[in-house]
């Protein structure tokens, strides 16, 4: 008998295949960009700018984001490829901000456990 994925599984299949279609694009645009899976479990893609530094491309399905840092500059839509590509690339060829890589840390689930008394 098999079993079906959990809403986790099928979310983290999702990210992990929005992010290799960005890799794809990104790549093709001689961006370097790697597939990973974090220590924690989330699919990330690897961009290196223009001096060689790398920041993670993280997923954010909720609110249908790319992101790349905590800063209002640092996200943008998965919803138009084209677009994110375009933006992600132009972030990587002026370079990333100086300083350690912020954490979008959103947990829709927290927010709703708190409404829920």
């Amino acid at each position: 008998m098999q079993t079906s994925k959990t809403i986790k599984d099928q979310q983290r299949a999702y990210a992990q295949r929005l992010l290799a279609a960005l890799g794809k694009h990104l790549s093709a645009r001689d961006v370097t960009a790697v597939l990973i899976i974090t220590a924690d479990g989330r699919p990330a893609l690897d961009v290196t700018d223009i001096r060689g530094r790398m920041r993670r491309v993280f997923v954010h399905l909720s609110f249908c984001w790319f992101y790349w840092g905590d800063r209002s500059d640092e996200r943008v839509s998965f919803l138009q490829m084209a677009g994110a590509v375009e933006r992600i690339e132009q972030a990587a060829r002026d370079g990333w901000h100086e300083g350690e890589q912020g954490e979008l840390s959103i947990n829709l689930d927290q927010i709703l456990d708190a409404h829920r008394g």
